[in-house]
């Protein structure tokens, strides 16, 4: 992607470009927003840019604004296999992002570039980072090498020290106050939201509903490792030393995990946006604040027959479920007992 595909952050990404353009790009970067898939194509396309070797410029001889988007060093990039742009995300088994790995980081970024112009780094979930990790990145956060930027990505900010903070420039790639979903969501959604207005009665009923969400999830997850293992360098390379053979298979189980989770919770929160809008309408008739106006007729069936006690509830069902897969907590039972005390 180039920045001219991110119709509906044009503001921030021209704030980006007029840095670019003036040579006063910061060194470190938090960018936040709704969607970590968002923020991710920012900071490649922002990676692209910086090593693109056709870019557009706003000037014949100005400094870069856009990347072609097709040139070796793009390609590179948007396969995750060019040597100077790092990417950092949460283990698979603890969820956070380590000492370990931010020491890797630092010592990476300290070598001079293979190739690039700009080494970039980035930290997908940045405020994964526990207290040991954040603490040692503070000094190479403040002073990074020359030709070097760091990226910090994170959907909660809230969650990251402060001391983190006050040492990035952040940009918020948020578009207002509600979220967008992609095409497969809200698919699910339809289908769910049309199960649940048939009134499902009992726990067969409930778990009906509960079967429905774990078969797109395990759907999901299929297809996130058929795309994380497709453009791996394990299939690339058949000769790696076992020491980078580890590296790589860590990497590959700790995207996928990471990858996993942000899509499930995107599930999860267009569901707890129906829920909202049925919340919504066992208080009013108010169709135009609906968040899924296409599913207003199932909203209101499901309104229709539950209490304002119940609608409350089933909200603060969501929210938890939602708190709970944030832990260690076995998926399975998470969303078993929530999908079961929802009352539809």
């Amino acid at each position: 992607m180039a920045f001219t595909q991110f119709p509906e952050q044009q503001q921030v990404v021209g704030l980006l470009q007029r840095s670019l353009e003036r040579g006063r790009l910061g060194h470190a970067y938090l960018f936040t927003g709704g969607r970590m898939e968002e923020l991710e194509a920012v900071a490649r396309t922002l990676a692209k840019t910086l090593n693109c070797a056709a870019p557009r410029r706003a000037a014949s001889d100005g400094p870069a604004v856009d990347s072609c988007d097709t040139c070796l060093s793009c390609r590179k990039i948007d396969g995750a296999n060019h040597p100077d742009i790092q990417w950092v995300r949460p283990e698979s088994k603890s969820r956070v992002i380590t000492i370990d790995q931010t020491r890797a980081l630092m010592r990476e970024v300290q070598l001079k570039p293979t190739e690039a112009r700009f080494k970039v780094a980035v930290l997908v979930e940045a405020d994964r980072m526990n207290a040991q990790a954040a603490n040692a990145f503070l000094k190479t956060l403040e002073e990074p090498p020359a030709q070097t930027i760091l990226l910090l990505l994170s959907v909660e900010p809230q969650r990251l020290l402060e001391t983190i903070l006050s040492r990035c420039l952040r940009l918020n790639f948020a578009v207002g106050d509600r979220p967008r979903f992609a095409a497969a969501p809200q698919e699910w959604l339809r289908a769910f939201a049309a199960m649940a207005a048939e009134g499902q009665k009992g726990l067969m009923g409930r778990y009906r509903l509960l079967g429905s969400l774990l078969e797109r999830l395990s759907t999901v997850r299929e297809e996130v490792e058929k795309t994380l293992e497709a453009a791996s360098p394990l299939q690339r390379y058949d000769d790696l030393e076992p020491e980078q053979r580890k590296r790589f298979e860590d990497e590959l189980a700790a995207g996928i995990e990471a990858e996993y989770r942000r899509r499930r919770g995107e599930y999860l929160s267009a569901l707890e946006h129906w829920l909202r809008d049925v919340w919504l309408f066992r208080h009013s008739s108010a169709e135009d604040l609906a968040f899924f106006p296409e599913l207003i007729a199932t909203a209101r069936q499901v309104a229709g027959r539950i209490s304002a006690e119940e609608a409350v509830e089933n909200l603060r069902v969501a929210e938890q479920s939602q708190r709970w897969l944030q832990t260690n907590v076995q998926e399975l039972l998470a969303l078993e007992v929530g999908l079961l005390k929802l009352r539809l």
